[in-house]
């Protein structure tokens, strides 16, 4: 009996709350923050209370792209570059960033990476954004990244469908809507396309007036047309934050209608035991062509990390591991706005 999402907890431990409600929703997967990991020892604790709740083919998800979204950090972790240096280096680079950053998950029991990071860089995008996207060779250093991953156990989850790279609003405050012509439109759309056997994707909280009013994420028209149809994506598709403000409504109102547009699953961030039950008790099942591409994230998931890479190496490449300059952090702005 899973249910479609992707959830997300209070703390380093699981409180008994969690477990009895985890236990009942059976969702297919948790993601975890800063707020969630303290220590390589905590967090395979955790990771194992997890699994013992839901089971071991549980999808254990986090946002570590490289750069300042990273929630494996210093000093229990390395560093790693952000997209936007990596985008001034060379797929062989990139190759070594993901192979790095797959062996930091596998060895703490997390198996799915909400990266790379395909959106288009524009002298207007959102500084919630801006370091996260490439510089340049967007297409093939995504391409590295995405075998790489999967060469390595980690199931890479591509973000954000259809192309966020020209709001100028930060999703987790307002709904950013794009003013330009689907025509336009489509240079952002095409590195997607070029990758779209990606086994996982995260959609864009955007509104693209030409096709639809409604957010993306909620749009089913837009899901059809553009995601699964101009870009021919036919991974799992897994909403973004479900609680950031550029959605309206309830949690449940929001995750129901995700679902119904076609989303295979949503993904909620908050982290509160009364959303969490809430959800529990409304969302739908897993719907059979979810199964199946979850499926193939699974067959992913099962692989180790077999790839060697010299850390140092990727280091002296790179330039420095001080990377990241940027004093803008989505997830900070999330986990404020979640206290409220």
């Amino acid at each position: 009996m899973t249910k479609a999402a992707i959830v997300s907890i209070s703390g380093l431990y699981l409180s008994d709350e969690e477990k009895q409600i985890l236990s009942q929703m059976q969702p297919v997967g948790v993601s975890l923050f800063s707020r969630n990991i303290s220590n390589k020892q905590q967090l395979r604790l955790l990771i194992n209370e997890i699994k013992e709740v839901i089971g071991d083919d549980v999808i254990v998800a986090v946002d570590q792209e490289g750069g300042r979204v990273r929630r494996l950090a210093e000093p229990e972790w390395k560093s790693y570059a952000s997209q936007n240096v990596l985008g001034k280096l060379s797929p062989e680079i990139a190759k070594m960033h993901a192979t790095l950053i797959a062996r930091d998950l596998k060895e703490v029991g997390i198996n799915l990476n909400y990266a790379p990071v395909l959106d288009k860089l524009y002298p207007q995008t959102h500084e919630v954004l801006r370091s996260r996207c490439f510089a340049n060779h967007e297409t093939e250093l995504a391409k590295a990244m995405i075998e790489t991953y999967c060469n390595n156990g980690v199931c890479p989850c591509i973000k954000h469908l259809p192309g966020h790279g020209r709001a100028k609003v930060d999703p987790h405050l307002g709904l950013p809507v794009i003013d330009c012509s689907l025509s336009d439109f489509e240079q952002d759309m095409n590195i997607f396309k070029a990758n779209n056997t990606a086994p996982a994707g995260m959609t864009a909280h955007i509104v693209l007036p030409e096709v639809d009013d409604k957010p993306i994420t909620m749009s089913s028209k837009v899901i059809k047309e553009i995601i699964r149809g101009y870009i021919g994506f036919d991974g799992l598709l897994i909403s973004d934050a479900i609680d950031m403000n550029a959605l309206s409504g309830t949690i449940c109102e929001r995750a129901i209608k995700s679902l119904s547009a076609g989303c295979d699953l949503v993904c909620y961030c908050g982290g509160k035991t009364e959303d969490l039950s809430n959800l529990a008790k409304e969302l739908p099942q897993v719907s059979e062509i979810t199964e199946q591409r979850l499926q193939k994230v699974r067959d992913i998931i099962k692989k180790s990390a077999t790839d060697e890479v010299d850390y140092e190496q990727y280091q002296q490449a790179i330039g420095s591991v001080e990377t990241y300059t940027e004093s803008y952090d989505a997830t900070e702005v999330l986990n404020l706005m979640n206290k409220k």
